[in-house]
Formats: structure tokens, C-alpha cells, sequence
């Protein structure tokens, strides 16, 4: 067990001391343009299998595969035209593809949960593509926080969650986008959007053409196995604080505290208040969604109360996590 984590600035010589621990098959979290990952050499089972111990996360549920390039995605999986043409025209980004795993894939079995499909990604973050370059193999890196809790979006949350649990910390700063990728099934047809995120749906369809996506009705029905999603993110209770969350909020308890959006002058009373984006902007709202929520999930308060987000642009996103945070615990559906 390692006594603490080292937690280093991301220089050139932290991202090779970081590529020798992944090829010892040990645990680092490093930045990305999302969340914090928790990433392993994605070919170790025994690496892997210490992803899903050090969060406490079900081995059902699968793992992200980080790669540098298309090139080294089609190491892992088998892409058609259209999957080519997401590739080509989203990465490097906040967007994950689910395919048709390949025989040879040089990944464990266990980062797709025994599944014959695997999801991969290429991350669009300096630190990021600089470990994957001096690692040159696929990470699997789901985010590097305890399972069904508040993603971290600072090198401080990380260390606040898994602790001793990682080997190494490259401390990038704060996330940018804030959010986890937008995840698409390419394996149905249509492909169907498993997780709303950055990437929204009018950017794909403009590539690839018609997708159903969870505003259609039908791409929010359970699978036929809810305990064996194909992808992250589709648990219904997920990204959840330790505090009760309440949605859509226009008024605030006396021992409340609130996440505002926009304007909250109408809004009285309350223990305490942050606000995601005093000007109404979604994208500044995503990217401090996680951070104000680890500020305000605190046992002074009873519950966080959240003002109403519109269904938009990256609002879709920020609710889906929203939802989950508040669902009750231990639910289990696909998105």
C-alpha cells in the first residue's frame, strides 16, 4: 500500500515518472479536459482490477479506454467510415465512442466488462496526451474519484477521495470543460447517445446524420440487463455528494444550501449559496458544477438545493448529472 500519493506539477519528467508507475501497474490520476481520470495500463488485468477496488466501483460497469490517436483507437477497436469520420472530425475532445471491441485488443477483458464492445477516447488535454505519448499504450481511466460521488474537477478532490489509493497525482490545475464526454453507441442503428456531455447531439448528426439521443423518449428506456450497461455514466444514482440533493428549487430552506443559476435575487434565505453562472452561461455552469457541489456538500447543511437549469446545449449534460446526483442511492438504469 503506498503511504501517499505523490502529487507533482506536470513537467516532463512527472508525466516519464508517471508512465514508469503505469508500467508497474500502479495508479495515477491525471487531468483531462473533463474530469480528473483514474488511469492503468489498460493490457493489466491486475492494474485494472485495482481501478475498480480503489473506487469501490461494480465490475460490471466498464471503463473508458484513453488513447493518444484514431491510430491507436483502431488498435483497440473495429471502426467503420462513419466511427472514422467522429474520429477525424470530434477528436481530439470530450467525446467517447463505443464499438466492436477487436480480438487482439491490447486491453484487459475487464475494462469492458466482459462485454465483446469497448469504449475509447482521445483526450483533448496537454498533460493528458503527453502521459498517453510517454506511455504509448491505451490507459483505462475511469474518473478518479470513490464510485457514485461528486467527479473531481481539481487535483485536490482527487486526493481528497482515493488518498493512498493512487500512486501519483499530475496536478494539472482545474478541468476546463468539467463535465465527463459525451458517450455514443455506434454498435445500434441508429447510434444511440448514452451520455449527453460537451459533444451535443447537433455536432455529431452533422457528421454522421440521425442518431436517437435521450430528448426522442425511447433512448432513456431501461436495457433488458440493468446491471450490465455497455458504457460510464448510466447508473441512475451517480456523480451524488454525501448531502441530499433537491432539483428545480425556487425557494430555500433555512438550513439549505443553494447552487444558483442566472439572477437569484428573487431567491431569500438559505445557509449558504453559490452560483454556477450569475450571467446564465451553461458552459461556465458545467465547469463549476462539480467544484461548487464538493463546496457545498457539507454536514452543516441538511440538502442542496438547485435552481432550474434550461434544457439546452449543454444543459441536457448538466441535468443528466444532476438527476443522478439526486436519484436514490444504488438505482441502476441505463440513460
Amino acid at each position: 500500500m503506498i503511504a501517499r500519493p505523490e502529487i507533482l506539477p506536470p513537467s516532463a519528467a512527472a508525466i516519464a515518472r508517471a508512465a514508469e508507475l503505469l508500467r508497474a501497474g500502479e495508479l495515477v490520476a491525471f487531468p483531462t479536459e473533463t474530469v480528473y481520470g483514474l488511469g492503468a495500463d489498460a493490457a493489466n488485468q491486475d492494474a485494472v482490477e485495482s481501478v475498480f477496488a480503489a473506487k469501490g466501483r461494480p465490475q460490471f460497469n466498464p471503463l473508458i479506454v484513453h488513447v493518444a490517436d484514431l491510430e491507436m483507437a483502431e488498435q483497440v477497436a473495429v471502426f467503420d467510415d462513419r466511427a472514422r469520420t467522429l474520429g477525424h472530425g470530434l477528436w481530439a475532445g470530450p467525446f467517447t465512442v463505443v464499438l466492436p471491441r477487436r480480438d487482439d485488443a491490447p486491453v484487459s477483458p475487464l475494462v469492458s466488462a466482459g462485454l465483446d464492445t469497448v469504449a475509447v477516447r482521445v483526450p483533448g488535454h496537454q498533460v493528458a496526451q503527453g502521459l498517453l505519448r510517454a506511455f504509448d499504450r491505451p490507459i483505462a481511466a475511469p474518473s478518479a474519484n470513490r464510485s457514485g460521488g461528486v467527479s473531481p474537477t481539481t487535483p485536490i478532490h482527487v486526493a481528497k477521495d482515493l488518498g493512498e489509493r493512487v500512486a501519483m497525482i499530475l496536478a494539472g490545475g482545474r478541468c476546463q470543460v468539467g463535465l465527463e464526454s459525451t458517450i455514443l453507441d455506434m454498435t445500434t442503428d441508429p447510434p444511440r447517445l448514452l451520455r449527453p456531455g460537451r459533444v451535443g447531439r447537433r455536432e455529431i448528426e452533422g457528421l454522421i446524420g440521425p442518431i436517437a439521443a435521450p430528448e426522442d423518449g425511447d433512448a432513456a428506456a431501461p436495457a433488458a440487463d440493468p446491471t450490465a450497461p455497455n458504457a460510464p455514466g448510466q447508473l441512475a444514482s451517480h456523480y451524488a455528494p454525501r448531502l441530499p440533493v433537491r432539483l428545480n428549487a425556487v425557494t430555500v430552506g433555512p438550513t439549505e444550501a443553494l447552487l444558483a443559476f442566472g439572477p437569484d435575487r428573487y431567491i431569500r434565505g438559505g445557509a449558504t449559496r453559490l452560483n454556477l453562472s450569475p450571467e446564465g452561461d451553461l458552459h461556465e455552469a458545467a465547469a463549476n458544477l462539480y467544484a461548487m457541489i464538493h463546496r457545498l456538500d457539507d454536514p452543516a447543511y441538511t440538502a442542496i438545493a438547485v435552481m432550474p437549469i434550461p434544457e439546452r446545449s449543454i444543459g441536457f449534460a448538466i441535468n443528466d448529472r444532476l438527476r443522478r446526483a439526486a436519484a436514490p442511492r444504488g438505482a441502476v438504469r441505463p440513460s
